[in-house]
This record gives C-alpha cells, sequence and structure tokens, in this order.
C-alpha cells in the first residue's frame, strides 16, 4: 500500500479557510465601519437639522418678544391717551360751571359784604370774605342754601369784627358744588 501525506493539503485548505476567514472578518469590518460612518453622517446630519429648527424657533420667539414689548408700549401709550381724553373731557364737561360758580357767588354775596378768597378742590369751595356783620354772613349762607349751583354751606370760622379790628367779621365758608352734568345724566 502506498503512503498517502495528506498534511500539506490539509495544512492548504487550513490556510485558505483562514485567508477566507480573515477576508470575511475584515469585510464584517469594513462593513460595520460603513455603517458605522453612515449612521453617524445620519445623526449627525439629524442634529444639524434640529439645531436649524431650533435657530428658526429662537429667531421667531425673539421676534415675537419684540412684537409684545412694541404691543405692551402702544397699550401704555393708549391707557395714557385715555386718560389726557378723560381729563380733557372732564374739563369740558366742567368748564360751565367755573362761570356758573362765579356768577352764583356774586348773585348770593349780600350786600355789606366781600370775599377776599375763593379756592377750589374737586367738589369743595372754600370761600373766605369780610361781613359788617354777622348777620351778613347768615344771610349769605341762606342765598347759598337757595342756588341751583351751590348747597350745604358750613361756617368754619368766624371772627367778631370786635377781635379783628378792621371792622368787619373775617369768616370762612365750605361750600359744596352742584354738578348739573352728573344729576341729569350728562346731557347739557
Amino acid at each position: 500500500m502506498a503512503r498517502i501525506n495528506l498534511l500539506p493539503w490539509r495544512e492548504n485548505l487550513r490556510k485558505q479557510r483562514q485567508r477566507e476567514f480573515g477576508a470575511m472578518i475584515a469585510g464584517a469590518l469594513l462593513f460595520t465601519l460603513l455603517l458605522g460612518f453612515y449612521v453617524h453622517l445620519h445623526i449627525a446630519g439629524m442634529i444639524d437639522h434640529q439645531k436649524a429648527r431650533n435657530g428658526f424657533i429662537k429667531r421667531e420667539i425673539a421676534e415675537m418678544d419684540r412684537k409684545i414689548k412694541e404691543i405692551k408700549d402702544l397699550e401704555r401709550t393708549k391707557a395714557k391717551l385715555l386718560a389726557r381724553i378723560n381729563v380733557i373731557q372732564q374739563l369740558q364737561g366742567s368748564r360751565p360751571e367755573v362761570v356758573h360758580l362765579f356768577d352764583e357767588l356774586v348773585l348770593r354775596t349780600p350786600e355789606g359784604s366781600y370775599l377776599t378768597d375763593v379756592k377750589q378742590k374737586a367738589r369743595l369751595v372754600t370761600i373766605n370774605g369780610r361781613a359788617q356783620s354777622n348777620a351778613r354772613v347768615s344771610s349769605y349762607m341762606r342765598n347759598i342754601d337757595v342756588s341751583e349751583w351751590l348747597h350745604n354751606p358750613s361756617l368754619q370760622v368766624i371772627e367778631n369784627k370786635d377781635k379783628t379790628g378792621t371792622g368787619f367779621s373775617h369768616f370762612t365758608m365750605a361750600v359744596g358744588q352742584i354738578n348739573k352734568n352728573a344729576a341729569s345724566g350728562g346731557a347739557k
């Protein structure tokens, strides 16, 4: 029988299988690297896209904040203008009241007395004056009671002519002013 040595053939087959295995490992490794690179590029692209979207949203938010600030400024300006309009309307509405106030003060002042100072704060008028007697001050208060434009006279101070040394009694009176426009519902 002849002896055949199969070892070199097996050795060659093993080397060939190792080369094939190495090539498959290298191919799998290359495929894995390529797949990882592709996944990395894809995720980096998604991140860049999301950053671009976030930047757009931030710009839009900044624009909206600017518009909101403008709106708030406009609302403040509007409120100031409305307040001015209200003041002007009140002044326009009370303009004839001043004429009536002075007219009533002149008409209701009795003979023998005169006014030295008139001050108004809101609807309250403070009158300082001189009178020949206390009876003239009482008469003045009664005249104010029947007035259409003045009401509730209240004597705050009266100094007799003996104490003043001027021959006149000095008096201070508070009087309420009637708002005809408010009483009639604002009709003129």
